[in-house]
């Protein structure tokens, strides 16, 4: 068992090391020259790819920054063999960064070389026995394609038409992928005749992860078309995808709508992808509807201005009303990330006849993610129908929230509340807001007047320390006579968090002798809890308060008859060095 141990700690220094030795080729290749690293280094390298896929994926990587250090451009082809070999292997990792590395240094060969050399190295990969040369080739017809002759480029058009239907599914994917890029560096009547032609092909695979490749595709080719030809070529392979039996396909179709509704343009839009949308947002799968649901806002915007409005009210709106109520938290939190925002598109009226009732249900929602998305946006709804309007439809709910019965839900709208004070604005919140967050100071619940504690440290580093003393200091101070000792408690909680953002003057002037007249409380809870806000607070006062009035107290409790007093008395006088 040793001898297997001591074997295996020993490879994994070895692979380290050959790790290292990769990753410094550059510095080996500038000791040997440009001469002997064409001659020698290069040839090793390409006849020892045979290593653990961290050392190929490092040395695919350094490859591809290697044109001055085989003596430029003029002798870039030098690197392909060792890259070719790479680009075969099994790991797609390495074969990516293989085929990443011979693009970089496609672009640095000369047309001529770029023929002689690099063509048929993509000819090789694209008729190799494996499948793993014929994926990588997939990623390379596209650079090379501009710079070479028609006669090459004919003989290139049909190896990428031969992977678009190999037999394996793997080929078929890595083509698929890379459809839409190779269209783009075709000429116009090539697309036509022969792109068109594989992209119907592929969205009709059997196999949906290459289907759903091909969506990703239609974006580039529906870009490069002309208008009056998007009807006949395009849209009956979108219409298909659009209803795939695949819920991958049209999850793919969801994710992408929006930027396949601005390459077809807004005739098709309102006649094809509206009636589409609307089929996505009641998908049977509860992911195809939480993508479209994600795009509703961005969607609406890209309508057609002269009839944005009648198509949302009577196509869209309905269907936001269901997905409102939907069984899915993730369709519902998508829909409330993005459903403020037709707020903006709809105007004041129609927000506040329709819309409104919908942000109040997703404001009670039992999930805290669509809770929270809701009070993230609200800004989105002020800026339409105004803050008076906002506080008679949306802050009552949020009050009731903020007053429920459950202390999970309090919690949950405590840990909105500096987002929300934020877009509400210091005035509004004084007036609406302020005496709720005083409320739940002296919450029957500890983690309650906990959290309400930090939302008051968050306020005051938002609205700034002089509204903290006008506002916030004089009610957390008047809680230090309460009858409750949890009360009195909450106020040095309180202290502890606010003494930093308030800074030195109000923390010494007003706090301070709050905190040292506490230190004559008589529950002992209330005592070594001032002792421990006494180290808090102890960094933002000055030397001479310090002395003067924190260290005779921290003395006195020191000899506390209770012995937790005189723990946490004797550490903050350790702590603050008044000893």
């Amino acid at each position: 068992m040793l001898f297997k141990k001591c074997c295996f700690n020993v490879g994994l220094f070895c692979l380290q090391l050959r790790l290292n030795s990769i990753k410094k080729l550059s510095t080996i290749a500038l000791a040997l020259g440009v001469e002997r690293t064409r001659t020698e280094l290069l040839p090793f390298l390409t006849d020892t790819i045979y290593d653990e896929d961290e050392v190929l994926l490092a040395l695919a990587e350094q490859l591809g920054n290697f044109t001055m250090l085989v003596g430029g451009p003029e002798y870039v082809h030098c690197l392909l063999p060792p890259l070719e070999s790479l680009a075969t292997v099994e790991e797609t990792v390495v074969r990516d960064k293989a085929v990443e590395s011979l693009r970089k240094i496609s672009q640095e060969h000369s047309p001529v070389d770029l023929e002689v050399h690099f063509e048929p190295l993509v000819k090789r990969l694209a008729s190799g026995d494996w499948f793993t040369s014929r994926t990588s080739a997939c990623g390379l017809f596209s650079v090379c394609y501009p710079r070479v002759s028609s006669t090459v480029k004919a003989e290139i058009r049909q190896h990428f038409r031969t992977l678009c239907s190999d037999d394996t599914p793997m080929v078929r994917r890595a083509a698929a992928s890379k459809l839409g890029e190779f269209a783009k560096v075709l000429e116009l009547d090539y697309v036509k005749s022969d792109i068109i032609s594989l992209f119907t092909a592929l969205a009709s695979d059997e196999q949906d992860s290459v289907r759903l490749l091909a969506v990703e595709a239609c974006v580039s080719i529906a870009t490069l078309l002309p208008q009056e030809d998007l009807e006949t070529l395009v849209m009956p392979t979108l219409r298909q995808a659009a209803e795939d039996k695949s819920w991958r396909v049209r999850y793919m179709v969801a994710d992408k709508f929006s930027e396949l509704q601005k390459a077809v343009g807004p005739e098709i839009t309102k006649n094809d992808l509206v009636p589409a949308f609307q089929n996505l947002l009641k998908d049977c799968e509860a992911e195809v509807r939480a993508a479209a649901a994600n795009k509703v806002k961005e969607f609406c915007e890209n309508l057609p201005e002269d009839n944005r409005e009648q198509i949302i009210m009577t196509h869209i709106l309905p269907c936001v009303k269901e997905l409102v109520s939907d069984t899915n938290q993730h369709v519902k939190s998508a829909l409330a990330s993005v459903i403020m925002g037709l707020s903006t598109i709809l105007g004041k009226d129609n927000t506040i006849e329709h819309l409104l009732p919908l942000f109040l249900a997703q404001l009670k929602d039992e999930c805290p993610e669509v809770r929270l998305n809701i009070i993230s946006n609200l800004d989105c709804v002020n800026e339409v129908i105004g803050i008076r309007q906002l506080s008679q439809s949306l802050l009552p709910a949020i009050v009731e929230l903020a007053e429920d019965a459950k202390w999970r839900v309090r919690l949950a709208i405590i840990e909105y509340m500096p987002l929300l004070a934020g877009q509400l604005g210091v005035e509004f919140f004084d007036e609406k807001l302020n005496t709720l967050c005083m409320a739940w100071l002296i919450d029957h619940v500890y983690a309650i007047r906990e959290a309400a504690t930090c939302n008051l440290m968050k306020l005051v580093e938002k609205f700034g320390a002089e509204w903290a003393q006008n506002t916030i200091v004089p009610k957390v101070l008047g809680m230090a006579n309460d009858p409750n000792y949890l009360h009195r408690m909450t106020t040095l909680f309180c202290i502890n968090a606010l003494s930093e953002a308030c800074g030195q003057d109000i923390t010494t002037k007003q706090m301070l002798p709050v905190v040292l007249k506490m230190s004559n409380d008589q529950v002992a809870n209330v005592r070594f809890n001032v002792a421990k806000s006494l180290q808090k607070i102890g960094p933002v006062l000055d030397s001479n308060a310090l002395q003067t009035e924190v260290k005779p107290v921290l003395e006195k409790l020191a000899t506390d008859t209770d012995m937790d007093v005189k723990y946490f008395a004797q550490e903050a006088i350790s702590v603050l060095a008044l000893a």
